[in-house]
């Protein structure tokens, strides 16, 4: 049963379409992810589809009676003039069971007054029984949980909603329509203002979520760990596609490929029958020919109106009643001109045309570091592990915000000096940067100045190399200062594609840009020859790049020397090993019992740890299937078996997949148990 479903949605501003010929809808259980370009209305359909704008064309329907809940990206509104503190706003949610909780005490006290009669014993059960059913019991747990989970420590819970920040307000509001628990819950951009533990903590809960989700993010990490559907959004349509964004993007470009593949030979087919036209249309067989004619004006009639698709697997009768389509009057140059004119199909959305290349090969070590003290005078920030960086690797950076990343990087640039320790760089380097923040770009100057400043260009080539970065027309004499965060990215990559650097020093390189210029930019680090040191809270870019992490917490820099999912791996095996057997009940002394500390039954706390045990089996099994697969994948390579490795290499990606859901529901699960104890 669907929820929501929208029938040629459209939404226009005076004479300019932003999209058009939506048609989609939302099953009670789906998870569905967004994407597209830049500027292309996600926001704006979200806001038609949750009932927030009227569109221009096509009709919305809902349920009736299901509930629809929608956060914006900025929640800066949400709470305008409200008196209310943090955990306020959270129990104003369960209003109605208070109510009921106080009723419950009343008829409780006046039973302990001496007032007990048949009567209202029987109120007071019936009363108990529709508050357990209502989650009464569980709702302060559940506001614990929101809270602590979104990354508000128990100190700020009393801090009035109108001293918050506007990523806090929009926080506290996630928080809300998660206890709301809506039939839908629409999202725009969730993971804005969290910080990686708080955003692990929402996957977890959305994965989990009894209703359905609509968001929207940038974060592919995020999608592809929450959401079984993928809507790709274009001016005229919504794409869909089964599975998360892995599953996306091998489909997409599946789709791609076979769309080309149809037009290639459907224009081959039509050239063809045009050249036996142009043979015979005078000859013994003109009405051979004539009757050939007729029928291809008809097809290319067809994809004119409708595209490709319009004639694929259909009756000619069908056709025309469908498109109201008429060619009486065409002839062989109507025929070849509309040949000639047919345009293969489009899809992909305009792309960055990046080439990172690597000027010059560098010595073996890139980066070397010893007994290292990062901060400055007065402030130290942290100490680092004795760290080395070997050349094409790339180590991961991660930490949270403020705790010193970016000093590093400029700490290795010779910006600042290390407190304590030294930095030792490698032969033949040419370091390019990335700077989060663009401080490198001059807001003064235009796009074209800035280039310009840097490599002297005739004006065609610049406006060219420009155009490749998406800056087309009038946008090369905009203002660096009038550039959008997304527009700084683009500029500062361009920049630094003209380096020819081959140790690429990056902070924060997928900020502001949407997910098909990630994507390029994924593509061509992956194929960089050079050595990178990248700074990102982006955890899709940071699995596919980093052949080493670099950690930074409380305890200072530490090395964990492999990919990022074995990283996650071993911290969260830690964190369960690790976590305390038991905790202090509120008088300080004894232990609570398990199921009080967790609010999980000793049934339920019973049925995690065998499904946990049963997950672990499943992984062993698994891993060990992989390395049968990849001796086997060994041999048949060494026998130049083709037939074989085809087979095998499919197995591979199918057990290797299998082996990451896994691993991701172990994950889940060993968290809870770690919470649990």
């Amino acid at each position: 049963m669907a929820l929501l479903s929208a029938q040629n949605v459209g939404q226009s501003f005076g004479a300019f379409d932003l999209f058009s010929g939506v048609n989609v809808s939302v099953p009670n259980d789906g998870k569905i992810g967004l994407v597209g370009p830049n500027g292309i209305g996600k926001t704006t359909l979200l806001l038609i589809l949750a009932g927030l704008a009227r569109p221009t064309t096509g009709t919305v329907q809902r349920a009736r009676q299901a509930t629809i809940a929608y956060l914006p990206q900025e929640a800066e509104k949400a709470f305008a003039g409200a008196g209310k503190t943090v955990y306020d706003e959270m129990l104003a949610v369960f209003a109605g069971l208070r109510e009921e909780e106080a009723r419950l005490r009343k008829m409780e006290q006046e039973m302990a007054d001496g007032g007990i009669s048949d009567e209202l014993f029987e109120r007071y059960s019936r009363a108990q029984e529709r508050f357990e059913l209502a989650g009464g019991y569980e709702y302060e747990i559940r506001i614990r949980q929101v809270l602590t989970g979104l990354g508000f420590p128990e100190e700020k819970w009393q801090m009035s909603l109108a001293h918050l920040s506007g990523g806090q307000k929009t926080r506290v509001l996630l928080g809300r329509l998660l206890l709301e628990r809506p039939d839908l819950l629409i999202l725009d951009e969730p993971t804005n203002h969290l910080d990686v533990q708080a955003i692990e903590w929402l996957e977890g809960t959305l994965r989990t979520w009894d209703g359905a989700v609509l968001l929207v993010s940038h974060d592919r990490y995020f999608l592809d760990r929450v959401v079984n559907t993928i809507w790709e959004m274009g001016r005229d349509n919504i794409e869909i596609y089964r599975g998360n964004y892995s599953a996306y993007l091998q489909q997409r470009q599946e789709r791609w490929d076979r769309r080309r593949q149809e037009f290639d030979a459907f224009k081959e087919r039509m050239e063809k029958e045009l050249d036996y036209i142009r043979r015979n249309i005078a000859g013994q067989r003109t009405q051979m020919a004539k009757g050939k004619l007729k029928r291809i004006a008809r097809e290319l009639k067809a994809v004119q109106v409708g595209g490709l698709q319009a004639v694929q697997g259909k009756q000619w009768s069908r056709i025309t009643a469908e498109l109201d389509i008429s060619t009486d009057d065409w002839g062989v140059a109507d025929a070849a001109a509309a040949i000639k004119e047919l345009q293969p199909p489009s899809g992909r959305p305009p792309q960055l045309n990046l080439d990172l290349r690597a000027g010059y090969r560098s010595g073996n070590i890139v980066l070397r570091t010893r007994d290292l003290l990062i901060g400055y005078p007065g402030t130290p920030l942290f100490r680092a592990d004795d760290l080395e960086l070997r050349r094409q690797e790339c180590a991961a950076l991660i930490g949270p915000n403020g705790s010193g990343k970016t000093t590093f990087l400029r700490t290795i640039l010779g910006e600042i000096p290390p407190l304590e320790g030294e930095v030792r760089l490698g032969a033949s380097l040419h370091i390019g940067y990335f700077a989060q923040a663009h401080s490198q770009l001059n807001p003064a100057l235009t796009v074209l100045d800035e280039l310009l400043q840097r490599r002297d260009m005739q004006l065609s080539e610049a406006r060219s190399y420009l155009a490749q970065y998406l800056f087309r027309g009038d946008d090369v004499f905009k203002r660096v200062s009038a550039l959008s965060g997304g527009e700084r990215g683009r500029l500062a990559l361009a920049l630094l594609a003209l380096e020819d650097a081959n140790f690429l020093l990056l902070d924060e390189p997928t900020n502001h840009l949407d997910i098909p210029a990630q994507e390029v930019l994924q593509a061509v680090l992956e194929q960089f020859a050079g050595t990178i040191l990248l700074v990102s809270h982006d955890r899709y870019l940071v699995n596919r790049l980093a052949t080493q992490i670099w950690e930074l917490h409380d305890d200072g820099l530490t090395v964990f020397a492999g990919p990022y999912q074995d990283y996650l791996a071993e911290r969260d095996a830690a964190r369960a090993a690790h976590a305390p057997a038991g905790s202090q009940n509120s008088s300080g002394n004894g232990r609570q019992p398990e199921e009080e500390r967790s609010g999980l039954s000793k049934n339920e706390l019973r049925r995690l740890r065998e499904r946990v045990q049963k997950l672990e089996a499943e992984i062993s099994s698994t891993e060990k299937k992989l390395e049968d697969v990849t001796a086997a994948l060994q041999v048949a390579s060494a026998a130049e078996d083709v037939g074989k490795i085809q087979s095998l290499s499919i197995e591979y990606a199918a057990t290797a997949s299998q082996l990451e859901e896994l691993m991701a529901a172990w994950e889940e699960l060993a968290h809870e148990q770690g919470m649990a104890g």
